[in-house]
C-alpha cells in the first residue's frame, strides 16, 4: 500500500470494566437502568460507551478515551458518556471518517439489559450522528464465573468500522 494513502475503512477494538458500588447510578448505552448498584469511576462509568470510544479512536490510531478526557480532570466528573462519545464522532470527522457500523456486548450476571437495548441503540446513533441499523448491541453473562458473574463488576467490549468521508482521502 502506498504509505500517503490511507484506507478507506479503518476496524477497531474496544474494552472497558467497572466495578459495581452503592450509591451510584447505573448508566449503560446512556440509560437509566433501575439497579441496587451503579458503576464506579470519574464519568458516569458507562462501559458501554467507553468501549465504542476507544474502539472509535482506535479505529484511526488517535490512542484512546484517557488521553482526551483523563480522569484526573475535574471538567469530566460524572459527565455523561453520551457527551463525550460526541466528541469522539468529532475527532474522527476531523481526521476524516465517520462511523460505518458498531458492534457492542455488554457482560455482567445482572441486571437483564435486554428491555433497555433499543433505547441504548438510539441514543449511541444519535450520538454518532449514525442511523439506528449501524449500532448493534448486545448482553450476555459469563454462567457465574469472574468478577461479572460474580456481579463485582461490568465490562464491555465493542468493534468498528470507520468509513472514509467521500473525496477527503489524505495524502501525505
Amino acid at each position: 500500500m502506498d504509505r500517503g494513502v490511507f484506507p478507506a475503512v479503518r476496524i477497531g477494538t474496544g474494552f472497558d470494566v467497572h466495578r459495581l458500588a452503592a450509591d451510584r447510578a447505573l448508566i449503560l448505552g446512556g440509560v437509566e437502568i433501575p439497579y441496587d448498584r451503579g458503576l464506579e469511576g470519574h464519568s458516569d462509568a458507562d462501559v458501554l460507551v467507553h468501549a465504542l470510544m476507544d474502539a472509535m479512536l482506535g479505529a484511526v490510531a488517535l490512542g484512546d478515551i484517557g488521553r482526551y478526557f483523563p480522569d484526573s480532570d475535574p471538567a469530566y466528573e460524572g459527565i455523561s458518556s453520551l457527551t463525550l462519545l460526541e466528541k469522539v464522532n468529532r475527532i474522527i470527522g476531523e481526521a476524516g471518517y465517520e462511523l460505518g457500523n458498531a458492534d457492542i456486548t455488554v457482560i455482567c450476571q445482572a441486571p437483564k439489559l435486554a428491555p433497555y437495548i433499543p433505547l441504548m441503540r438510539r441514543n449511541i446513533a444519535a450520538s454518532c450522528g449514525a442511523d439506528l441499523e449501524q449500532i448493534s448491541v448486545k448482553a450476555t453473562t459469563t454462567e457465574r464465573l469472574g468478577y461479572t458473574g460474580r456481579g463485582e463488576g461490568i465490562a464491555a467490549e465493542a468493534v468498528c468500522l470507520l468509513v472514509k468521508k467521500e473525496n477527503k482521502y489524505t495524502l501525505i
